[in-house]
């Protein structure tokens, strides 16, 4: 009997110290602490208690171990059931965050153990119950938060981006920090992206000649500083139109007071030319010469145009007067205008550093006109070279020849109306 009493002593505290164990366990989930949970497909090793037994006695009979095995065989028995509990437990939560989020979570791992207390379903569904309420007290909270800044960039004139408002939706609970951080760092570059297309739009804007008011424009009004663009274009073009129309009505003629404008700086030259113009009138009369201009194509050069029968006596007094002493010829040359046919000279003083140019219109039909050659040397050969091209001649030049084509050549190749004679060649 006392063997029995002990047997039974013994039981007692193995359960006594298995509901110890259980309620530790229990405290400790309670505190936060998670335990490895295996995976559902695996099944947990069980291994019965055993319960500590003394050496037989020889008084004690020898099948006493049996009460022993039939409590681990219930033991086991609740086991299994608290392992079939939590696995269930964990499908539903896990369905239950199907349905909240549209997406399954993690597979969770079992939380049953070798050790585990007969009724550990309890807090394990708790534990599961609150983690759901947090993640959808996060979910709810970012999705306010990214509403509340879509308003806030709908509000500065500008569309929140898609991609915050789809990502807003996926913020893991315990991360609204990282979230927040996340959230500002790319509200900061849509701001800066935004200031550079601003800056670019109004660069283009004024490259084109825009309106201010265009500039002035809210950012993400690119229609409006579009129309503003064509409608200054429009009217450039308009403007454009009116003046040509107006000068086909005045017959292509250019307005005469703005002739004047132009010629707002007098040449440097144009002290010379006066010179020159006076000099030769007080010697030679005031009819000997056609025109005086100073040439703004031509280096602003001082231009004399003489008459067909002074041309000779202009060019010997441009030589020898005391106060002109153009000793030097630098250039002769012919010009058909069809029309009529020009001579042009060009003269240069060594004495005064100073240079003019010298004129006269021919007729075309009968292209002659006195030559320089007893004035200038150097006159001889640019004659010659005006005959063989154009055909003009030089009374008084000492051997007037062509000097670039054959005597023989049909025609002079620099005319207007020139037709080779031998057209294969």
């Amino acid at each position: 009997m006392s063997g029995e009493k002990d047997l039974e002593q013994l039981k007692k505290e193995a359960v006594a110290k298995a509901k110890a164990a259980a309620a530790a366990k229990r405290a400790a989930k309670t505190a936060g602490e998670a335990a490895p949970v295996p995976k559902p497909e695996e099944k947990p090793v069980e291994e019965p208690v055993k319960a500590e037994t003394p050496a037989p006695t020889p008084s004690e009979p020898v099948n006493a171990e049996a009460p022993a095995a039939s409590d681990s065989d219930d033991l086991a028995k609740k086991k299994a059931a608290a392992v079939a509990k939590a696995k269930a437990a964990v499908a539903a939560k896990r369905k239950a965050m199907e349905l909240a989020e549209g997406s399954a979570p993690a597979p969770v791992e079992d939380t049953a153990s070798p050790n585990a207390p007969t009724e550990p379903e309890a807090p394990a569904s708790d534990d599961g119950d609150d983690l759901a309420k947090k993640k959808a007290a996060a979910v709810a909270k970012a999705k306010a938060a990214a509403a509340a800044k879509k308003k806030a960039m709908e509000l500065a004139g500008g569309a929140a981006p898609a991609a915050e408002t789809a990502e807003g939706d996926n913020v893991p609970a315990g991360d609204d920090a990282k979230a927040k951080a996340a959230a500002a760092a790319k509200a900061k570059a849509v701001a800066v992206a935004k200031a550079k297309a601003a800056a670019a739009a109004k660069a283009k804007a004024a490259g084109t000649g825009a309106d201010s008011d265009s500039d002035a424009a809210p950012i993400g009004g690119d229609d409006e500083k579009a129309k503003a663009i064509a409608a200054a274009k429009a009217k450039a073009k308009a403007v454009a139109a009116a003046k040509a129309k107006a000068a086909a009505a005045a017959g292509g003629k250019a307005d005469a007071t703005a002739a004047p404008a132009v010629e707002a700086k007098p040449s440097v030259n144009q002290a010379f030319l006066d010179k020159y113009v006076k000099v030769i009138t007080e010697h030679l009369g005031s009819d000997v010469l056609e025109d005086s201009y100073i040439n703004k194509l031509s280096k602003d050069v001082p231009t004399l145009v003489a008459k067909r029968d002074t041309y000779y006596k202009v060019a010997q007094f441009l030589k020898y007067n005391e106060l002109l002493g153009f000793d030097y010829l630098s250039e002769l040359h012919g010009t058909d205008f069809e029309t009529h046919m020009e001579v042009y000279v060009h003269l240069f003083s060594y004495k005064n550093r100073q240079s003019v140019a010298l004129k006269v219109k021919i007729d075309r039909s009968e292209p002659t006109i006195e030559s320089l050659q007893p004035l200038w040397a150097g006159a001889e050969w640019p004659e010659c070279e005006a005959y063989d091209l154009l055909g003009i001649k030089f009374p008084g030049h000492p051997d007037l020849r062509r000097i670039l084509l054959g005597e023989d050549w049909v025609g002079h190749p620099l005319r207007k109306d020139y037709e080779p004679y031998d057209v294969e060649v």
